[in-house]
């Protein structure tokens, strides 16, 4: 047997294996090599002595162990905040009126062209580091606050050039079909072939996205208009993930699962056929709590539904200038359990098993042999506190791969 580069004794490991429930292992330890995990179980049943199997060995101390945290939507990359539409939405504006009156996702934009790529660079890498900083090994960043082909590509290089700089992974999704920007006002429809003919093609052919998002919405773009995007995107073989039905229900979701979507995302307004289309297809429910809790928003997601048609559920921190200005995952788990009512273990899941899955990733998320190595290693007495607590330190240290960040 080839040795370990690593391995760690005396841990509690929730694997999340199981189809439910922590799949906890008390007494535990955890081995990796070139990235990838040898062993996941318990220390008595290592199959020969630790000094033996591993080059490093150390104690974790009774720590818990989680898979490495997974932020599967995030805007991430930016320049400028939007602290003042914060204000006006406190002094009774909605969102819909700020967006309408050339506020929202154009304002961003004008900041974001003008920044140079270094400049865009420095103010986004300070949002990944804390996100870092509370477990995560996997983020994903999407464009969409360029709104040209120039300005769209600076955003997913910046977005790769973060995970170079943490040694960690990050997944870029081209949203051109974001917002319209102000050249394009009053031509929606020759904004949407910009994305569909030059911009998407050439970010496709630079292959600067993995994916492919758009905002299906009553301010943003129609069904007919979103379904030209991912048809496009389709013939590039770039997957899809969609904003879908925050705001009204224009059946996003079931437009999201006709394409096979990765994910459907927000579905506050989703009804009982778009559950039933997203369990069909595998698309994968991604909670944002942070934007309806910035919104004010009453209409809760309906997760009885998804639960009762088994679709899995995942939650992400949508950092955002505007309706998500949060920086911590941990944070946004538990704000899914406290407004949307989830469990602790389906936050947990949600931020690495069903994570995974809204990215398409297969080789991470669970704590099992043959998987990567990407783990957290965390300062609780059980792994329902990273739901619990709000704010504070808790993470001790994570692990990308197996090396340590």
């Amino acid at each position: 047997m080839d040795t370990w580069d690593g391995l760690l004794l005396d841990c509690r490991l929730a694997t999340l294996c199981s189809a439910s429930g922590y799949a906890a292992i008390e007494h535990a330890a955890l081995g990796w090599r070139n990235g990838t995990i040898t062993f996941a179980g318990a220390q008595a049943d290592l199959p020969g002595k630790p000094d033996a199997l591993a080059t490093h060995v150390d104690s974790a101390r009774n720590a818990w162990i989680t898979p490495a945290l997974i932020d599967c939507h995030t805007h991430l990359v930016f320049a400028g905040n939007r602290a003042g539409e914060f204000e006006q939405r406190l002094n009774g504006a909605s969102y819909e009126e700020i967006a309408r009156a050339g506020g929202g996702i154009v304002s961003t934009v004008s900041k974001t062209r003008a920044a140079s790529e270094d400049e865009l660079f420095a103010q986004s890498l300070p949002r990944a580091r804390a996100l870092l900083a509370d477990g995560v090994s996997t983020l994903e960043i999407k464009s969409g606050y360029g709104l040209t082909e120039q300005a769209e590509a600076k955003m997913l290089r910046v977005a790769r050039r973060i995970g170079r700089e943490l040694g960690i992974e990050v997944r870029t999704t081209f949203l051109g079909a974001h917002a319209v920007p102000a050249e394009f006002a009053g031509r929606q429809s020759d904004y949407v072939d910009e994305v569909c003919v030059r911009m998407l093609p050439a970010i496709a052919q630079a292959g600067l996205a993995d994916a492919v998002d758009a905002f299906c919405e009553n301010i943003a773009f129609t069904p007919q208009e979103t379904r030209r995007v991912f048809e496009t995107a389709r013939a590039f073989g770039l997957r899809v993930k969609l904003h879908a039905d925050q705001l009204s229900d224009l059946d996003g979701a079931a437009l999201a699962a006709e394409f096979g979507a990765l994910s459907a995302d927000h579905l506050e307004y989703t009804g009982e056929a778009g559950v039933r289309a997203m369990a069909a297809a595998g698309t994968v429910a991604v909670m944002l709590p942070a934007a309806f809790y910035t919104l004010r928003e009453t209409r809760l997601p309906p997760l009885d539904l998804l639960r009762r048609h088994g679709v899995a559920l995942a939650v992400a921190s949508d950092v955002n200038p505007g309706t998500s200005p949060l920086l911590s995952l941990r944070h946004a788990m538990n704000m899914a359990c406290t407004l949307f009512r989830m469990t602790p273990e389906e936050a947990l899941r949600g931020a690495t098993v069903n994570a995974a899955r809204a990215l398409g990733l297969e080789d991470r998320g669970v704590l099992a042999a043959g998987k990567r190595a990407d783990f957290a290693i965390w300062e609780v007495e059980h792994p329902a506190e990273l739901s619990y607590w709000i704010g504070g330190n808790l993470l001790r240290r994570v692990h990308c791969a197996g090396a340590a960040r």
